[in-house]
């Protein structure tokens, strides 16, 4: 009875978790597109962390989380929050500066073929099955036909594109890094200190680029920075470092492909954003090779 009892709140927060995961990160290429139509990217993503982490700090504290990050612990939360929030998240704030956030999304959903490949290196690294192979290769291809198409169509300039294509490599490797070095510290303060290094570094990026200039405060954009702060970084970013401690990655990885869906519907909805064919068939083949690379992690290697 007992066991009972421990494993539905196990239950319940995994489902919770992954619903903040799947509705709230899907949300957010949206709000980020309706940000930076008025606000600077970089101070726009680096105001949202600074100001998420001293939150979600307070939040620790207010829990009563004893496991704080020492010396050793910092190195490595900075290592994984420039990776992942400036690296990543940073570069797709500023790649949605033209690109729609319909095919950033689709984009970033790439990371998971990025992290099935980064995960077979060093002596922890994992073999990958055949089927895994064919799904980042298939997946590869995908990103080629959508990326390809944007440029020829030219609704965004190269660098946005050539920002889109890094950020999930580095939220991939970062992802990587914070998996086999983890800090030892409670999950609640591990994010905190992830988005607080990376808010830092994002601030001292838009100021050296003279961003401040261009800062324009109007109400949907602070409207899109308080969603961000509060769902995208708070709830979301949260439950993600929750859940890297408490489920497979091959669970983890199935918001790779449920986010860009909703992303899409928000886009086409609230903006109007469409796809051509040649990039509903670029995001046919990046669904699908995450899929693939799923299945392939639950099957047995050789």
């Amino acid at each position: 009875m007992q066991r009972t009892q421990q494993a539905a709140p196990a239950a319940a927060g995994l489902i919770l978790a992954f619903a903040a995961v799947y509705l709230i990160w899907g949300s957010t290429y949206l709000a980020i597109r309706i940000g930076v139509a008025d606000l600077p990217p970089f101070l726009l993503a680096g105001w949202r962390f600074v100001i998420a982490a001293l939150l979600m700090a307070g939040w620790a504290v207010a829990r009563g989380e004893r496991r704080w990050p020492d010396a050793r612990a910092w190195r490595r939360i900075g290592v994984t929050g420039v990776l992942m929030l400036v690296g990543g998240n940073g570069l797709v704030t500023y790649a949605e500066t033209g690109v729609a956030s319909n095919q950033a999304a689709l984009v970033v959903a790439s990371s998971a073929l990025w992290m099935a490949w980064f995960g077979t290196f060093g002596v922890r690294g994992e073999r990958l099955h055949a089927i895994t192979i064919t799904g980042l290769l298939l997946g590869l291809g995908g990103v080629a036909l959508l990326v390809g198409a944007g440029l020829r169509l030219q609704s965004a300039a190269w660098p946005d594109y050539a920002a889109l294509l890094a950020a999930p490599v580095l939220w991939a490797l970062g992802s990587v890094h914070g998996r086999r070095y983890p800090p030892g510290c409670g999950s609640t303060s591990t994010a905190a200190g992830q988005m607080l290094v990376a808010g830092v570094v994002l601030l001292v990026i838009g100021g050296a680029l003279g961003e401040s200039s261009r800062w324009r405060a109007t109400p949907a954009a602070f409207g899109a920075l308080a969603y961000l702060i509060v769902f995208g970084s708070c709830i979301a970013y949260g439950a993600y470092q929750w859940l890297v401690g408490h489920a497979t990655p091959a669970q983890l990885g199935t918001y790779a492909y449920v986010n860009p869906a909703i992303a899409a519907l928000l886009g086409w909805w609230w903006l109007g954003e469409s796809l051509g064919r040649m990039q509903i068939l670029g995001t046919l083949l990046i669904l699908g090779s995450v899929a693939l690379i799923g299945w392939g992690h639950r099957r047995p290697r050789d």
